[in-house]
């Protein structure tokens, strides 16, 4: 393997926001579909504060997109079709043959599948089946088992039996009402090219390697194991081996130390044609792919980050949904903010400043432009402020 090019930490930082379509600003003709294949996947979470992390995540990269633009991508025109990666995420329906290895191998790798499967017998799997059959999606409501015994997180047979059978692959989502997910059977959501394309495990492990290198611009391999938690370690560290077309490069850490990572062989070419980030000050979302890997964004950019909504309120340095602020290559900040969307205000709680950060009336100008922007995506009149700013 090819060694000897070394990236500096900007460098890197500019490779890394490139990747993920946050160097440039976010205006522009939208191309959901492009954006969404260049991503890899993007995150859905129930959490609505101020935006649903999958729909913050998409307008932090293109404010054109609005809320509904999603579910018409896959209900309408099945772009996307929904599974996990690390988290359960929207990924491009061109990626299902290489995601079928998830299904075959679920009880095999997933402690407690068995368990979900003996909560409703085959028969009464069957049953839940034929009536999707024959009266088209259905939510969990329209089911009706309960639990035998109550307890914290425990939940009806049928929704431990329609999560199995669609973590299986026997099920999928067909489209979703207010966040709500609605079952149909695979074969009518997924299109039959892809459905009946299944590559071997070694193609779809060589795809889901060099898949996460790509959309990185280099990395560890625990970095590209973490990016789709697809693969297990070891897999990762035979395709390695089995690559010519890698090159081993140092990439220097915010605390100017040096770490060796892999990257794909046209390294150099990425390097000379990475726009350096725009100077636009940004809201992120805490489940941002830039942000979802804690060492990564640790190592880059120097910013410890922590979720804190399931912290005790008590225990919270921060808050329970704090908004990382990133300016060009470098996190500035962190801002609390809450959408009041019946009272048609965005509400700022908190806003805290990095070590070192002078908060100039220019930055300060920068987040107000963009509070303004985010208040307008989710249809507010005002933003409201209540809280004045903290260094941290």
């Amino acid at each position: 393997m090819e060694t000897g090019l070394k990236i500096s930490n900007r460098d890197a930082r500019r490779l890394w926001l490139c990747a993920q379509g946050l160097a440039g600003a976010p205006t522009g003709k939208l191309d959901l579909g492009a954006m969404i294949h260049r991503l890899g996947f993007v995150q859905l979470d129930t959490i609505r504060v101020v935006a649903r992390a999958h729909h913050h995540i998409l307008w932090s990269r293109n404010q054109n997109y609005r809320e509904p633009m999603l579910n018409r991508h896959m209900a309408d025109h099945r772009q996307v079709f929904e599974h996990f990666t690390h988290d359960a995420s929207v990924i491009p329906m061109q990626f299902y043959p290489m995601w079928q290895r998830r299904f075959v191998r679920l009880e095999e790798k997933v402690r407690g599948w068995e368990w979900h499967r003996g909560m409703v017998n085959e028969a009464g799997r069957n049953e839940i089946k034929a009536r999707i059959r024959d009266e088209g999606p259905l939510c969990t409501k329209a089911f009706d088992t309960k639990v035998k015994k109550k307890a914290m997180w425990q939940r009806p047979p049928h929704k431990l039996a329609l999560d199995y059978m669609w973590y299986a692959g026997e099920l999928s989502t067909s489209h979703r009402e207010n966040f709500t997910k609605f079952y149909d059977l695979t074969e009518r959501v997924i299109p039959a090219e892809y459905l009946n394309n299944v590559p071997s495990e070694e193609t779809q492990i060589d795809w889901l390697c060099g898949a996460a290198l790509d959309r990185m611009a280099f990395g560890a391999e625990g970095d590209i194991q973490r990016f789709w938690e697809a693969t297990s370690r070891a897999e990762v560290k035979d395709w390695v081996a089995a690559q010519r077309g890698l090159v081993a490069v140092e990439i220097e850490c915010a605390d100017a130390s040096w770490v060796s990572v892999l990257a794909p062989g046209d390294i150099e070419a990425r390097l000379a044609d990475a726009p350096a980030a725009t100077s636009r000050l940004r809201i992120l979302n805490p489940f941002d792919p830039v942000i979802r890997d804690r060492k990564r964004l640790a190592r880059l950019f120097g910013f410890e980050y922590t979720v804190e909504m399931f912290v005790p309120a008590a225990k919270r340095r921060w808050g329970y949904y704090v908004y990382p602020l990133l300016e060009g290559d470098r996190f500035v900040g962190r801002i609390e903010v809450k959408a009041d969307r019946k009272a048609g205000r965005l509400n700022v709680l908190n806003l805290w400043h990095e070590p070192g950060v002078k908060w100039s009336g220019v930055r300060a100008s920068k987040l107000d432009a963009e509070l303004d922007r985010m208040a307008r995506f989710i249809g507010a009149d005002e933003v409201v402020w209540q809280a004045a700013a903290k260094a941290t």
